[in-house]
């Protein structure tokens, strides 16, 4: 199952990129089957834990620079069928849920259409919102660091919450996955509009393995308030070219502090539960 996980987590990351690439409809078709993808990872991750089968999130490098979006389609689907030949071995309910997913996706994935690639082009301009080089810089500097951070709390949270027999703590931590995968989609899309797309970097297992719960929560609450910062100055920057950009920034800005209630909330239940 191991094996299977890995498979499964790196076609969820190849899907989202492709939706992060097209300009065209797909991008929501393929959107909706990294949400699946995702899914089949928590469900065999779950399987991996029942079992008492240790894992991590290790995986292969992931190349997307294309310049065709039917590349990383047929890239995607090779992906696929290498799962379906690996779900054989896991209890058959779920087996026929994922391979019955599987099948369908392959299908509606080659039918398509092909579309040029602007991704990867390094121009690093938003289409009708002409930024100063300094609001360019503080922008690309942002999303590079913010979407790695995401990618990386999306793991870690899914982690802990994979590991967590607590209803309350787990609902925190699933709410915040699925903040962390809004945000890693709009910052992944405003890179993609740049240019300057990228995959993550891989978390180390160190980050999720050995989590104290009280210290990465008190850590996690000061990196919220440091990215709100990050958000106000970024939303500042950007004002006088850009309301609508700026106001994007504050309506992150404003996410981020909900984030921080959310991680407050779950502390303050944990000391109440440990002493």
């Amino acid at each position: 199952m191991k094996t299977l996980a890995i498979k499964i987590h790196e076609a969820w990351l190849v899907t989202l990129m492709a939706g992060l690439m097209s300009s065209t409809q797909s991008k929501h078709i393929l959107f909706d089957f990294a949400d699946i993808l995702f899914r089949h990872f928590r469900w065999i991750e779950a399987e991996m834990v029942k079992a008492g089968e240790s894992y991590d999130y290790d995986r292969d490098m992931i190349p997307i620079q294309v310049d065709k979006l039917s590349i990383i389609l047929n890239n995607i689907i090779m992906r696929l069928n290498q799962i379906d030949l690996q779900i054989i071995g896991i209890k058959r309910e779920l087996s026929n849920r994922m391979s019955s997913d599987l099948s369908y996706m392959r299908e509606m994935i080659a039918h398509l259409s092909d579309e040029e690639v602007h991704a990867f082009h390094a121009k690093r301009k938003l289409e009708y919102i002409p930024l100063s080089e300094e609001a360019t810089d503080a922008l690309t500097l942002f999303l590079f660091e913010e979407s790695s951070k995401e990618y990386e709390l999306i793991m870690i949270y899914n982690y802990l919450n994979a590991h967590s027999s607590d209803l309350y703590l787990s609902r925190v931590f699933q709410d915040l996955v699925d903040e962390s995968l809004f945000h890693l989609k709009q910052f992944g899309d405003m890179m993609a509009k740049m240019g300057i797309l990228g995959v993550p970097k891989m978390v180390h297992k160190e980050l999720y393995q050995s989590i104290k719960i009280e210290a990465f929560l008190l850590a996690g609450i000061d990196e919220e308030i440091a990215a709100k910062e990050e958000c106000r100055k970024l939303s500042e920057a950007v004002a006088s070219n850009s309301k609508e950009l700026a106001k994007f920034f504050d309506f992150i800005n404003n996410q981020e502090s909900y984030h921080i209630v959310l991680m407050q909330d779950a502390l303050a239940y944990w000391r109440s539960k440990n002493g």
